[in-house]
This record gives C-alpha cells, sequence and structure tokens, in this order.
C-alpha cells in the first residue's frame, strides 16, 4: 500500500521546504503562505526571489541572514556598509548600492 501525501487548497498536509529548521509536523500543517514567509535561511522553499525576502549583501555582513531576508530594502541600504556591505548590489527599484 503506498502512502500518498495529499494537500488542501492552501497547501498544507505536506512541506513545501527543501531544508528546513522547522519540525516536520508544523510544516505538514500551516498554509504553504505561511511556509513561503518564512526567510529561507530558516525554512527553504525557495519563495525568496519571488517574495523579495532577500539579502542585498555583496560583500561582509554582520547582520544574521534570516534578518538580512527579512529587511525591506530601504533599511538594507541605509546600513552602513561597513556593517552590512550591498557595494554593487542591483535594488529592486534600479538603484545600486554604494
Amino acid at each position: 500500500m503506498s502512502s500518498m501525501s495529499s494537500t488542501n487548497d492552501l497547501g498544507q498536509g505536506a512541506s513545501h521546504a527543501k531544508d528546513s529548521q522547522v519540525p516536520g509536523k508544523v510544516q505538514e500543517a500551516v498554509p504553504k503562505a505561511v511556509e513561503d514567509s518564512l526567510p529561507d535561511s530558516v525554512h527553504d522553499t525557495g519563495s525568496n526571489k519571488d517574495t523579495g525576502k532577500v539579502s542585498h549583501a555583496t560583500g561582509d555582513s554582520y547582520v544574521p541572514k534570516v534578518l538580512q531576508e527579512g529587511l525591506p530594502e530601504a533599511v538594507e541600504k541605509a546600513v552602513p556598509n561597513a556593517i552590512h556591505d550591498t557595494k554593487g548590489a542591483k535594488f529592486s527599484d534600479g538603484s545600486t548600492g554604494n
């Protein structure tokens, strides 16, 4: 007898992560939208490129990756390069990090 995981219209019933720090039962219980809202460094569903939750660091950063992915671009641009280097990064508004 084969076991198939079935999901409902919210994507509940299966994990959508490639790699995760979230317990499996929790992954299966929450809607896909909730899984996608987590930074990929915590629960990697590959959604960050679609949601804009990406790090624009091009060099060294003292900011933890999970925070880099959650920060709005405006904050990333405002943080000094000595703390979070975005030199040369391409932002969604077309600007480039200095």
